[in-house]
């Protein structure tokens, strides 16, 4: 059995994925689609070094991209927290993933950059 560094310690990250999705609690906001970033950050279920260099031994990072962009097009939510957690738990579930970090960025506020959060969930591995 690994302990908890050695099991955490392959992961693969996607910075900055422009979405687009329906989030706001103003009715008005979520009338159409607004851009966000997000950065995805994964730990495969296999370390890199089983991968054997094959795409099917791990997880690919196009895919997981892909089905973010769909999964949040598809969304209309009040929060970004909500769509943050509806997308962390939609990718641990479809990918062989045991924990995902998801950190979801809106750009709504004038006088700043963006605003974010961030959710970590890990998948019940039997």
């Amino acid at each position: 059995m690994y302990d908890e560094p050695e099991l955490f310690a392959d992961r693969i990250h996607i910075e900055q994925l422009e979405i687009f999705a329906r989030v706001g609690v103003p009715e008005k906001e979520r009338a159409s689609a607004q851009r966000l970033t997000v950065n995805i950050t994964f730990w495969p279920r296999h370390r890199t070094r089983d991968s054997e260099d094959k795409i099917d031994k791990t997880v690919n990072y196009s895919a997981v991209a892909e089905a973010a962009r769909n999964f949040a097009r598809d969304q209309s939510v009040n929060l970004i927290e909500t769509l943050a957690d509806l997308l962390a738990m939609h990718l641990l579930g479809k990918f062989a993933v045991q924990k995902i970090t998801v950190e979801l960025r809106k750009f709504v506020l004038p006088d700043a950059k963006y605003v974010s959060v961030t959710v970590t969930r890990s998948a019940v591995v039997n």
